[in-house]
C-alpha cells in the first residue's frame, strides 16, 4: 500500500481549481452601453468572442463536474463544486451579455 503524503489533496485541489480554468467571482460586468456606439461589424466580432468564450467555458464546466474524483481525496469534491458553481455564474453573464449584443444587432443591423 502507499502512502500518501500531507500535500497529495492539496496539489490535487489545486491542480482542479486550475483545470476550471479563470473562474473568478470577481470577474467585472459588462457594459451594455458600449454596444450602442459599435457597429455592425464590431458587434458580430464582439458577437464571436462571447460566444467563443462561452462554448469554452461550458466545456471547461463540463470536465470539471465528470472528473472522477476519489473518495481519499478530502476537499476534493468541494472544490470541483465550487468551480463548477463558478462557471456556471460566469456562463450567465456570458448569456446575459450575447443577449444585449443581440438585442442591439436587432435594432442596428
Amino acid at each position: 500500500m502507499k502512502v500518501i503524503s500531507p500535500a497529495t489533496p492539496l496539489i490535487c485541489s489545486l491542480a482542479l481549481a486550475l483545470l476550471g480554468g479563470c473562474a473568478s467571482p470577481f470577474h467585472a460586468s459588462f457594459d451594455a452601453a458600449k454596444y450602442d456606439r459599435m457597429s455592425c461589424v464590431e458587434l458580430n466580432v464582439a458577437m464571436g468572442e462571447v460566444a467563443k468564450e462561452l462554448s469554452a467555458t461550458a466545456i471547461t464546466r463540463g470536465k470539471v463536474a465528470k472528473t472522477n474524483i476519489p473518495n481519499w481525496l478530502w476537499g476534493a469534491r468541494r472544490v470541483a463544486t465550487t468551480v463548477t458553481a463558478r462557471q456556471s455564474a460566469r456562463i450567465e453573464r456570458l448569456r446575459q451579455q450575447q443577449a444585449a449584443i443581440t438585442a442591439v444587432r436587432r435594432s442596428k443591423c
